[in-house]
């Protein structure tokens, strides 16, 4: 794990990744991390409480997770959230998940032999300026492109075909029109304009 906490952490120094230089971040205390040693947050962003990964994850700058979100997927599995994006409260990321038409859908003892099953897996990547609302469902193999948010409540099949610059919602999803690109990187210069002059 890479950053260091305004909040105590408590998984143990020798499963830290230390970064080389001092990280501007929060991760809470309450959080549960099950490969900490591939769990890296870059500077200004927040990882809040009661958030639960299970994969590789990568979350870039100025970024937050809002409390009560879980990433989930294994070891073999990257989420990714960009810069300047957003997980609001209670999100569900599944970077793998049971196929519940053919398959059992539960979670098979790790020493047992393989019974047939073929999950849906796959990374779920969300680039730079975008965001996920509250109690939305992506499911695996999704790279959800620059400036895209998903509405509050959605449901995101897997392998959902996006537009950069766009708001979709429902359940499933459905294209709601386009995103106001000049203006959200006016605010984005604004931030890093910020972040030149206080975060030297």
């Amino acid at each position: 794990m890479r950053g260091n906490s305004s909040w105590f952490f408590r998984y143990p120094a020798s499963r830290i990744q230390r970064a080389e230089k001092v990280m501007r971040c929060i991760i809470s205390s309450n959080i549960r991390v099950r490969y900490p040693e591939r769990f890296h947050v870059d500077d200004d962003s927040i990882v809040d409480d009661f958030c639960y990964f299970s994969t590789i994850v990568e979350i870039g700058r100025g970024s937050h997770v809002a409390n009560n979100c879980s990433v989930a997927g294994g070891p073999q599995r990257l989420f990714k959230l960009g810069d300047y994006s957003s997980l609001s409260a209670g999100v569900r990321i599944w970077c793998t998940s049971d196929d519940f038409r053919n398959d059992l859908a539960l979670l098979l003892p790790t020493d047992m032999p393989p019974i047939g099953n073929e999950p849906i897996a796959g990374d779920v990547l969300l680039s730079n300026f975008t965001a996920v609302g509250s109690g939305s469902v992506v499911l695996p193999d999704n790279c959800i492109p620059e400036g895209t948010v998903i509405g509050a409540m959605s449901l995101v099949p897997p392998r959902s075909n996006f537009k950069p610059w766009s708001v979709y919602a429902g359940i499933p999803i459905s294209y709601r029109g386009p995103r106001n690109r000049e203006r959200i990187m006016l605010q984005v210069k604004q931030l890093d304009d910020y972040y030149k002059i206080y975060r030297r």
